[in-house]
């Protein structure tokens, strides 16, 4: 899972699809009328010796085979993915209207089981269990999804009958006895559901599938896409479209609202002033950037405030998220309060908002609503002088976990382009609400870099418990598009084994055999062994993605299901 380069000894592998696999690592394999589908893109899947009843379809099943929802599944007590599998299902919350829960009675279900790799059958096949791998090397969570869409009703985006509008295949470069692999359907069998080819699917091949070594296999009619195909990052705007108008969504699970200030219609926000002259919100913009909200406490006096009031939300959950960014520029005794105002009580403080900076800064507010509610943005002046005053944009709001911890890092476009290769940047020191202390590591590799997090020592280590196996932290690079719905994040999940996770034996700390490390405050602490996924970002992946804004990063960790929680030391 970690930082190996091959998956290991498959020997099985000989005995299924009649041993037919690429000198590759990494497959997919899914199961259709008997075929041996495969397909090289992540991880080595097995195929199924049942076959799919039924005609061959392309990328959506007719409507006999969608689920009723929400979709009901069962994860089998023998696997060892469970938290990367409920945070795909909160990805699909969160854009779609596509539901799952536990199965009770149900005659129909998805059992998810830890098989020899990752396979779907696609669509509800109406037979009871119906079986889905997330095996060893599929635990990431493009992959999940990856899994569960053709469990929806999706095939390969490449099979879709106007393919070659868009794509070319080069037979020749095809390994023999694979050429079924890129067979394509006609019109009068499949539908795309009116939506554009999408070279961005997470259903899509890679460049490379199948390749007999001669070169690649698909040539994509628009270059700039050629290294871009069969990103596993996450569900694309078209993935999310199409599954959206396949179970006929109007709306999605968990998403609640989302405000850049392009259009001020489109917020559907309240402002208004009080005890003001001269303070007061207006729309300013960045020139090529584009629009965000601004309340100016240059002027007026002590105590002058701004509102920004949200339309009224009704809560499905017990637990919310606010997430948005604010830049301060004015004085240091100016506040933003943020007021959750439930309507039938009083309304509380979630968070206040002092210090200035000189950089936007991403800022989350958990919240846990349970009746009707709105949030309100508050700015008040302070004493002090200022130049500026409290800028905000891109606000987003659902019913989903707030990260626990972010790790900004500034003029990251810079520290590439600087750097050489094995150079190592260093998180901030966390902790662990249990005390445990935690590090990111990002290294530069010559075409993409890897992340990583290491154990470091505290001074409350002898009073922890160890061995602390089972631990887990999700590291997720942030797509920066506004709208949390169009975002491609890119995030891993890292487990912290047993061997790596013992600090304290017989009473006797062991940390003195790890690596010492000085701050650069003038401190030192302990660090344990690093571990993570080194195949983290290719550079070209990073460069024509949305992660960077400003010259600046985020990497947001947090925890699911037993994942640790993290929040600042």
């Amino acid at each position: 899972m970690f930082w190996y380069d091959s998956p290991g000894d498959f020997g099985f592998a000989a005995s299924v699809c009649q041993g037919r696999f690429l000198s590759m690592n990494m497959y997919f394999i899914h199961i259709a009328d008997g075929a041996c589908i495969i397909t090289a893109i992540i991880v080595l899947h097995k195929l199924s010796g049942t076959s799919l009843q039924g005609r061959d379809r392309n990328i959506i099943l007719e409507s006999q085979n969608k689920w009723e929802l929400p979709v009901p599944y069962i994860l089998d007590k023998n696997l060892n993915a469970k938290g990367v599998i409920l945070r795909a299902f909160e990805q699909i919350r969160l854009k779609t209207c596509v539901d799952f829960k536990p199965r009770e009675e149900e005659p129909h279900y998805i059992l998810v089981i830890k098989d020899d790799g990752c396979w779907s059958y696609v669509g509800n096949q109406h037979g009871g269990n119906q079986s889905l791998s997330i095996g060893q090397w599929c635990d990431h969570i493009a992959i999940v999804e990856h899994e569960f869409l053709h469990a929806l009703g999706f095939w390969h985006e490449q099979s879709r009958y106007d393919r070659d509008d868009h794509v070319t295949i080069v037979w020749e470069n095809i390994e023999e006895g694979k050429e079924h692999n890129f067979l394509k359907h006609t019109s009068s069998s499949t539908t795309t559901l009116g939506t554009p080819y999408d070279y961005l699917s997470v259903m899509h091949y890679d460049k490379d599938a199948f390749s007999n070594g001669n070169g690649s296999t698909i040539i994509t009619n628009q270059p700039e896409y050629q290294d871009i195909i069969g990103q596993r990052q996450d569900m694309s705007a078209n993935d999310i479209l199409k599954l959206r108008m396949l179970y006929n969504c109007t709306s999605a699970v968990t998403f609640l609202d989302s405000c850049n200030f392009e259009d001020e219609k489109l917020c559907d926000m309240t402002f208004y002033d009080f005890n003001a002259e001269e303070l007061g919100l207006d729309f300013m913009t960045l020139v090529g950037r584009g629009f965000f909200m601004h309340c100016n406490t240059a002027f007026g006096k002590v105590g002058d405030g701004a509102k920004m009031q949200s339309r009224r939300m009704n809560p499905k959950r017990q637990f919310q998220c606010l997430q948005f960014f604010y830049y301060h520029s004015g004085s240091d005794q100016d506040q933003l309060n943020i007021w959750i105002r439930e309507h039938v009580k009083e309304g509380n403080a979630k968070e206040t908002i002092r210090p200035s900076q000189s950089f936007w800064k991403l800022h989350h507010v958990p919240l846990n609503a349970t009746k009707p509610f709105q949030v309100e943005f508050e700015v008040r002046k302070g004493a002090g002088i200022s130049s500026g005053g409290f800028s905000i944009d891109d606000i987003n709001l659902s019913e989903t976990e707030c990260p626990h911890h972010v790790w900004h890092i500034t003029n990251f476009d810079k520290f590439l382009t600087n750097s050489t290769v094995g150079t190592t940047l260093l998180s901030p020191r966390f902790l662990t609400r249990e005390g445990y202390g935690v590090q990111l590591l990002l290294y530069l590799y010559s075409d993409r870099f890897g992340i990583f997090f290491r154990l470091v020592s505290t001074d409350w280590d002898e009073q922890l418990q160890w061995p602390c196996a089972r631990r887990q932290v999700t590291m997720l690079l942030l797509d920066q598009r506004h709208h949390i719905q169009q975002r491609m994040s890119r995030q891993f999940t890292g487990e912290c084994k047993f061997s790596f996770c013992v600090s304290l034996l017989n009473h006797i700390v062991l940390w003195k055999v790890g690596r010492l490390v000085n701050d650069s405050s003038g401190g030192s602490y302990y660090a344990g062994p690093s571990f993570g996924y080194r195949y983290f970002l290719y550079f070209d992946a990073f460069w024509s993605g949305n992660f960077l804004k400003g010259g600046d990063v985020f990497f947001l960790l947090r925890g699911a299901d037993y994942i640790m929680t993290l929040q600042q030391d």
